[in-house]
Parts: structure tokens; sequence; C-alpha cells
């Protein structure tokens, strides 16, 4: 059995950074709804809602 020399990684180093921003973005919006006195499901939409927004522009910023 033979393995690659270089095996290719599941994500780059500039998705995962992206990604990783994204999800701490959004983990942060929703903690601020939940504690501005939203019901939970509210501020999950908001976290998820502004997660989602973030990945395109930081696509584009973090190099």
């Amino acid at each position: 059995m033979q393995t690659s020399q270089n095996p290719q990684p599941f994500l780059s180093l500039h998705t995962a950074v992206v990604l990783l921003i994204a999800f701490v973005i959004g983990a942060v919006m929703g903690v601020l709804a939940a504690l501005a006195g939203a019901p939970v499901p509210a501020a999950v939409a908001a976290g998820i809602t502004s997660a989602g927004a973030t990945v395109v522009p930081l696509r584009s910023l973090v190099r």
C-alpha cells in the first residue's frame, strides 16, 4: 500500500481562517442578541445570519 507524498488538506488555510472568523462573529452576534433580550431562537438566527453574511466580505479581505 502506497501513500501519496503530499496529501491535499481538506480545507485550505485561507478557507479555514475565513470560516473561523465568521464563526466567531456569528457567536458574538448571537450572544449579544440574547443579552439584549431576544428569544433564544431569534438570537441563534441572528448569529447564523451574521456568520453567513460575513463570509463573502471576509473572503476578499483575508489574504
